[in-house]
């Protein structure tokens, strides 16, 4: 009797350790990059994951924290948009970045997520008049590096 509960256990602690072992495994495919410091809005920090799906397009999730309001801004935005550099060197515009104040805080979180059909090799945030502008104007209020995907 103690034995087949011990060989129950043993099963259940493997098929556990098992099954943690592969989610630890999918997040490791997650390329997870860091915004650069920024000069427009310097309390503000972040980063962007990048994942492929089973259709092979790229999931794209942005993070980001202590980011001014758009209108505090100067000069006064609209909208914070999310712009994507291909690996044809083409920029698009992904959306808008949704952002709500912590709850119990001042501080603003933003976050974001999209599927792109196009390789991304830079992502960068931009404060906008319009969130369906179609270039990005100069100010960069977010962006990464270059970066490379398997």
């Amino acid at each position: 009797m103690k034995k087949a509960r011990l060989n129950i256990l043993t099963k259940k602690m493997f098929l556990l350790f098992f099954i943690a072992m592969i989610l630890v495994s999918l997040d490791s495919y997650a390329k997870k990059i860091t915004f650069l410091a920024s000069s427009a809005v310097p309390a503000a920090r972040g980063y962007i994951k990048v994942t492929r799906d089973k259709n092979k397009n790229y999931v794209i999730q942005v993070q980001v924290l202590d980011l001014a309001e758009v209108n505090r801004l100067q000069p006064s935005k609209h909208a914070y948009v999310v712009w994507i550099l291909t690996d044809k060197e083409i920029i698009k515009n992904l959306g808008r970045l949704n952002s709500q104040p912590n709850q119990g805080s001042k501080q603003l979180k933003a976050s974001f997520e999209t599927l792109s059909s196009s390789k991304p090799i830079k992502i960068f945030i931009t404060a906008e008049d319009d969130a369906g502008a179609q270039n990005p104007n100069e100010q960069v209020i977010l962006t990464t590096d270059r970066f490379l995907l398997d």
